[in-house]
């Protein structure tokens, strides 16, 4: 425990309550079928059975900056590719120089090689906070120490509140957010470069060093989840002077086109919309819903000037960035639209301003109560969903095919998914790790970043409330060891291109959208944003989104032929199981299971009872957990029937101490104590056995939860899995 003292009264106070705490969690005492989840301090190098941080180069930027090349992360001076098994974090609240050292360690030992650094740089009038900038030049330092990069995200419309007067945001009031100003505000978009500029071009106090000049910053992300295609984008969210401004842009575009705004009307047929107004040469906006189900030559005209628009912005905010001097990749949003299918692509083509694409994904576990969208609280109700099942948010609906994994490339560039989790309580939420590593890899996705890294020390977080997006869990970041190896050294190999298509922009243009939507997969945070029922289905036609857990899907913004290929060898639907194309994936969804079968790893997720016993190329898996994850994993770059090195990791689910529920309706269940540290993992039960000939020489060392060697576990011939043991580490030669 790395503790410091501080003069006076108070700092032997905290110390107290510090050394408490800690008491109170090595103390706890296991619940029935439940032990207690207590890494205890840090073990690095040899001391820990699977510390990765020699996957990681000496220092971030060591074999220079990040490039995008041929739909591809690479190193520049090697050129060698790489993949980011990545977080959102650290918190605010490690400030020290040493704790962010010891944290950048601690996420190098368990594969991290990113870190996105979420928040922003101003304060409530807009003015640039240098404490802020100066902490992320010691972020920057701390994460490049220890071999991990950083992306930088520095403005999301839900950070600020513009004040009556703000000269550069007139109109607003300081409750409403600046939904879509940056796209059309010129004042707006200044002061936001301002931010830029001080961030990128302030100098450390420290060190002299500007981020600028830092290769170990990986990317910039232009902004965070707004669009003009989303929900967010309507008369309600916009103040009447930005309305106003954007409605005359509107107007010019429009008599460009056509000499006069009320030509463009008659053009259209001469409907009108109240906020009308030829004379001053301002047309207005009509609803995203009208939009993307009538989609009348009003709605085309207006989805073009819309889509000219943000992606100017991009453009010239991209153009500004590398004036500047910024070396580094560049991302432009990371955002959902109002229909995936007719808006969704727009969005997307939006995006190719930048070097590569991002998105977001949650998987949530359906909330409800007050303030249940950002925080645990007793009194609110949840269901349990299973991602393996594709589980819906309502108990009783039809399965929901639309997962964070699902990850369509478009326009050759790399694909990151800067955001995503399952969020607690769910007890399925362990699926998670093995899921992302799995189908990430098989979809050879680029960059998957885990929401959020809230501090290493494997805290509860208790208090009246807790978060819902916890990372550093047994569940979480205590089965990153063996899914980082699966998705950075892709041991799950890229599936085959089952479907390649061209998207014309005259035709994303007419609103004939996509056969291959990239569905919502909102975190509770911004359901507010969605209207209770947003109408329009899933057309016909549409590619099984199915496609996407058999093999890999690329998208051009071209025109040219498409081709998607049979799914039936793959796609079982009556049987409710999809096997990947190359066939190291086999996924279960009618029982909630999938079996990894790859030469270098191999072992079975979820209802491992359902499935019986698991046979893979080199083991056998027999357990009677509902929920249980037995994965093993080369160490050593070998297929595991050679390997002399090889981690096998464990995982059941996790729960806080005391955690209490009782039935609610409709399937759900109800919080009657949100609980206290510390974790609590359900008990394990199992029997893997390896089949190489060599298997009973091959020695078992069962570890405990930091890493270290807590006792001989026999021989690879049979193991016989620990209830309170997560990794095991099996070496031949004695």
């Amino acid at each position: 425990m790395d503790l410091r003292f501080r003069a006076g009264g108070m700092g032997l106070l905290a110390l107290s309550a510090l050394l408490l705490i800690a008491c109170a969690r090595q103390a706890a005492a296991p619940e029935r079928g439940w032990h207690p989840f207590l890494p205890g301090a840090d073990a690095f190098g040899s001391q820990s059975g699977f510390d990765l941080r020699t996957l990681n180069e000496a220092f971030a930027g060591e074999n220079g900056r990040i490039l995008a090349r041929d739909g591809r992360f690479i190193h520049e001076k090697s050129g060698k590719s790489v993949r980011f098994w990545a977080v959102n974090g650290p918190p605010e609240s490690i400030k020290e120089p040493g704790e962010l050292r010891r944290a950048a360690r601690f996420l190098a030992k368990y594969g991290v090689n990113l870190v996105r650094i979420h928040h922003g740089y101003f304060d409530e009038d807009g003015a640039v906070v240098p404490a802020r900038v100066q902490q992320t030049l010691e972020v920057v330092d701390a994460m490049k120490e220890a071999g991990i990069y950083t992306h930088l995200s520095i403005y999301f419309p839900l950070w600020i509140r513009p004040k009556p007067g703000t000269p550069w945001l007139d109109g607003y009031d300081g409750r409403k957010h600046p939904f879509a100003a940056l796209f059309f505000n010129a004042d707006f978009q200044n002061q936001y470069r301002a931010w830029w500029k001080a961030l990128l071009t302030t100098p450390s106090a420290r060190t002299g060093r500007r981020l600028i000049d830092e290769p170990a910053v990986m990317g910039a992300e232009l902004q965070n989840e707004d669009s003009f295609f989303f929900w967010t984008f309507s008369e309600q969210n916009i103040p009447d002077p930005q309305l106003r401004m954007l409605e005359r842009q509107f107007g010019d575009w429009l008599a460009r086109r056509h000499g006069s705004v009320e030509a463009a009307l008659r053009h259209w047929g001469g409907a009108r919309m109240p906020r009308d107004n030829p004379s001053a040469g301002r047309a207005a906006f009509r609803p995203l819903w009208a939009m993307f189900n009538e989609k009348t030559p009003r709605d085309q005209e207006t989805a073009a000037f819309l889509l000219e628009t943000q992606r100017r912005f991009y453009r010239e905010t991209y153009a500004y960035l590398r004036r500047l001097g910024f070396k580094g990749l560049i991302t432009c949003s990371n955002w959902t639209t109002a229909s995936p299918e007719v808006l969704g692509p727009l969005e997307k083509l939006t995006y190719t301003e930048g070097d590569f694409m991002d998105r977001h994904g949650y998987f949530d576990c359906s909330p409800k109560g007050e303030f249940s969208e950002w925080s645990i609280r007793d009194g609110q109700t949840y269901l349990d969903r299973s991602a393996l099942r594709f589980d819906p948010p309502e108990s009783g609906k039809p399965r929901l095919f639309a997962h964070p994994a699902m990850d369509p490339h478009y326009a050759g560039l790399p694909s990151m998914i800067s955001e995503t989790t399952w969020t607690r309580p769910n007890r399925f939420r362990s699926e998670a790790p093995l899921f992302l590593a799995s189908y990430g890899a098989l979809q050879d996705s680029d960059a998957i970043v885990h929401f959020a890294f809230d501090g290493a020390r494997w805290e509860v977080k208790p208090n009246f409330w807790m978060q819902p997006w916890t990372l550093c869990s047994p569940a979480m970041l205590g089965q990153f060891p063996a899914a980082a190896l699966i998705y950075r050294q892709g041991l799950v190999a890229p599936g085959d291109v089952l479907a390649d298509l061209s998207l014309r922009v005259e035709d994303l243009l007419a609103l004939k959208g996509t056969p291959l939507p990239q569905d919502a997969a909102l975190d509770e945070l911004r359901m507010k944003d969605v209207p209770l029922a947003p109408p329009g289905g899933r057309r016909p036609g549409l590619i099984d989104p199915l496609i996407h857990f058999a093999g890999r899907t690329r998208v051009r913004f071209a025109d040219g032929p498409s081709r998607v290929a049979d799914l039936r060898p793959f796609v079982d639907r009556a049987g409710q199981k999809v096997r990947s194309t190359h066939g190291q994936l086999r996924l279960d969804y009618g029982r909630g299971a999938l079996v990894i079968d790859a030469p270098a790893a191999q072992g079975a997720s979820g209802n491992l009872a359902a499935l019986g016993t698991v046979r893979t190329a080199d083991l056998t898996i027999s357990s009677s957990m509902d929920l249980g994850h037995v994965v093993a994993v080369s160490l050593d770059g070998r297929p595991l029937e050679k390997s002399g090195r090889i981690l096998l990791q464990v995982m059941s689910e996790e729960q806080n101490t005391g955690f209490a529920t009782e039935a609610a309706e409709r399937g759900r269940r109800r919080i009657r104590s949100i609980g206290r540290d510390p974790w609590q993992v359900r008990a394990m039960e199992g029997v893997v056995r390896f089949r190489r000939a060599d298997a009973s020489r091959l020695r078992v060392t069962a570890l405990d939860h930091g890493g270290r060697p807590a006792g001989d576990a026999g021989t690879a011939a049979e193991i016989r899995l620990r209830p309170a043991t997560l990794y095991y580490l099996l070496r031949s030669g004695g």
